[in-house]
């Protein structure tokens, strides 16, 4: 059975593509913050996570008349800022700087102060808990930017495997394929602190 967005989004969609511009204003309003976290954890700069998110709602608009309902429009609208934080990786030829997240109501946290913090007054936990947070950041940064949006559409958003590689224009296969590669690559930075 079909969730309450999607049926919103259908009709909203439909209402667009009958010439209602409040409808696609209200489909905004249902995916503006999912849009600009996802733009923001890609890209690490809240400037070009905002860039992503307006030309992601400008090429949905643009092209919002030819959607055919093969899929959900929220799978369309994440393809298309999935596919325009890539390029724009592409094109700026740099890893995000930052890992940072915005939560629902808009606060920014970084996203490797999600560690559990060590209360402990000792010097050399609060070191070495600083240097995990490091440690992390950098395995991050080494993934290719394809492999930081399949682990973070699938660990972030929970999204299937089916619906990444519909966002990102490759199979199931190569979407798990992915997955696996990028949590090797982590896991073989991070081995030594096991």
């Amino acid at each position: 059975m079909a969730s309450q967005a999607s049926i919103d989004d259908t009709f909203l969609v439909g209402e667009v593509q009958n010439g209602n511009r409040e409808a696609f204003e209200e489909l905004v309003r249902h995916h503006d913050r999912a849009i600009f976290r996802l733009a923001f954890r890609i890209t690490g700069s809240e400037s070009d996570a905002q860039d992503v998110y307006q030309e992601t709602f400008l090429r949905a608009y643009s092209k919002l008349g030819g959607f055919r309902y093969e899929c959900g429009f929220s799978t369309w609208i994440y393809r298309i800022a999935t596919n325009l934080c890539l390029e724009y990786l592409r094109k700026k030829h740099r890893r995000p700087q930052h890992l940072s997240v915005a939560t629902a109501d808009g606060k920014q946290y970084d996203l490797l102060d999600t560690l559990p913090a060590d209360r402990s007054t000792e010097p050399d936990t609060a070191c070495t808990c600083r240097e995990l947070r490091l440690r992390i950041h950098k395995a991050l940064q080494k993934l290719t930017p394809r492999e930081r949006v399949v682990i973070e559409l699938k660990h972030h958003h929970g999204l299937k495997l089916c619906a990444i590689g519909d966002m990102i224009s490759a199979n199931e296969q190569a979407v798990k394929y992915s997955l696996a590669r990028a949590t090797r690559k982590l896991r073989a930075e991070l081995a030594d602190l096991r």
